[in-house]
């Protein structure tokens, strides 16, 4: 149950999302005066607040007490969805393998590594696969990109999608030759008309595009992907109140994780790195902090090992840790230089 549906002013609805309290059950976790100190409002009117919502919460309960029961699964049922689940490629072989086949949708998948390692690349990546049709492989789906940073460009979204094409005309040439080919229509400006682009440049406006995206994908029920670039950037700037980001990232985080099951589609969080002082010495380690880790379902940190970018497994339920080389190319993100030549050689 969201903060947004209480029937009470718009201005004491954004203090709540941006003091934090994004669902009805966080303002019965905290006492009333932690929130009228958060939101710096009277105790008078959190009382009310805290009226409002009981009601609502009572209201809820009683509509739909079955509704837990109702959505009960059996093993057997959720393995069998879990095979059935589309996967979006990285366009790097190597890294599709460690990674059982590409990014699993109904999950949420942090990206993380230093500056210049190619999480925005990946990110761009993933934005034009999910595209491809279901004829090559693909989910024919769209996506969302929410770009914290400024970092996404157009120009470079339009070269990987023109190479996505030439790769899909030269998969349709090989399936010509067995008889069984399917047409490429698509454009590279039907690539762009699916990335669906949202700038935001504050923690606020971040968290109200997320409160934002679960209308806008009932909307929009063919995206499949939803990518984050970066989860991290306003949340490391002007926080004295550790408490308080750690309360705004959480309830984000449920959000996305909500979303990605309910819409069957993949979250994408790109995550930056900072240092962490660790058995007498500084060690690189990814942004917002341990009790971030558990908010994804998987973890990929990526890292250069001399001249060459790969990929590491760090936390997944369905696939072992191991680690990948990629490269980032002209045409995106792709296998390796020293992967193909060993391809070669073998």
């Amino acid at each position: 149950m969201e903060v947004s549906s209480l029937p009470i002013s718009a201005s004491l609805r954004a203090k709540l999302i941006s003091g934090g309290y994004t669902s009805i059950s966080s303002l019965f976790s905290v006492s009333h005066s932690d929130i009228a100190s958060d939101l710096k409002i009277s105790e008078n009117e959190v009382l009310e607040i805290l009226r409002v919502a009981s009601q609502r919460r009572g209201s809820e309960r009683s509509n739909g007490t079955s509704s837990i029961v109702n959505g009960a699964q059996s093993a057997w049922e959720m393995l069998n969805e879990e095979k059935s689940l589309g996967r979006i490629t990285t366009s790097c072989s190597e890294l599709d393998d460690i990674l059982g086949g590409g990014i699993s949708c109904k999950e949420v998948t942090e990206i993380g590594g230093v500056p210049g390692i190619g999480k925005t690349q990946l990110g761009i990546q993933l934005a034009v696969n999910v595209q491809i049709p279901m004829d090559y492989g693909g989910l024919q789906g769209k996506a969302v990109y929410i770009d914290t940073e400024g970092s996404f460009m157009v120009e470079r979204a339009l070269q990987i999608a023109e190479a996505c094409l030439e790769d899909m005309r030269e998969y349709h040439g090989f399936l010509k030759r067995d008889l069984q080919a399917c047409q490429v229509n698509m454009q590279p400006k039907d690539f762009l008309e699916n990335i669906f682009y949202f700038r935001v440049c504050s923690y606020t406006e971040q968290i109200a595009v997320v409160n934002y995206l679960e209308k806008f994908i009932s909307e929009h029920k063919d995206v499949k992907v939803v990518i984050i670039d970066s989860i991290t950037f306003h949340f490391r700037q002007d926080f004295d109140d550790m408490a308080l980001r750690t309360r705004l990232l959480g309830g984000m985080a449920l959000k996305l994780m909500k979303l990605a099951k309910k819409y069957t589609l993949a979250v994408i969080l790109l995550n930056q790195v900072t240092t962490k002082y660790t058995e007498g010495q500084y060690q690189l380690t990814l942004a917002l902090g341990d009790s971030w880790s558990h908010a994804c379902t998987n973890r990929v940190i990526l890292y250069w090992n001399g001249n060459e970018r790969y990929a590491y497994i760090d936390k997944s339920p369905s696939v072992r840790s191991a680690a990948a080389a990629y490269s980032v190319t002209g045409r995106g993100i792709r296998s390796s230089v020293s992967n193909c030549k060993r391809v070669k050689m073998m």
